[in-house]
């Protein structure tokens, strides 16, 4: 009998998704697109062996000036699995003695797709070498990217006399 419940709960264990897939699957699309482009870009560097997921958000802005534009901005952290890199499916599980990886990314959106103008801003590092200054670079970067208050909007007000 307790043989029995001790496979049935290890069965179920294997049937439970990640936390990662869960974390990720609570985003909107619209932040899941950035994760996607932090998490490409991660796993083609060449010295990374392990697979990384989406761990948890940060901070997430989105500013909606209309005609559906979007200017997202996401700081999140991405996490090492205990799978090799490429690995596909929900079976890698987070490791704890990996540092997280802190991203963030930067990007305008057209009715829920990635505009390539401005380009996208992505950048991802190990947090322990994260410093104030790359934190101080990401910001100039992604103001560069995000809406501009002083742009001309298509409707303007004008008055005639």
């Amino acid at each position: 009998m307790a043989a029995q419940l001790l496979w049935l709960l290890s069965v179920g264990a294997l049937l439970l998704p990640s936390d990662a897939v869960t974390e990720y699957d609570k985003l909107p699309e619209t932040y899941k697109k950035g994760v996607d482009l932090a998490l490409e870009k991660v796993n083609s560097l060449p010295d990374i062996q392990l697979h990384f997921l989406f761990f948890e958000s940060v901070k997430k802005s989105t500013f909606e000036p209309g005609f559906g534009v979007s200017y997202i901005n996401h700081h999140f952290y991405l996490k090492a699995t205990n799978c090799l890199k490429g690995t596909v499916g929900s079976r890698c599980h987070f490791r704890r003695d990996r540092p997280l990886i802190d991203c963030v990314a930067c990007y305008k959106t057209y009715r829920g797709e990635i505009e390539q103008e401005p380009e996208p801003y992505v950048d991802c590092v190990k947090k322990p070498t994260l410093t104030q200054e790359m934190t101080s670079a990401r910001d100039v970067q992604c103001k560069a990217v995000g809406y501009n208050t002083g742009s001309i909007m298509l409707l303007s007000s004008t008055r005639t006399n």
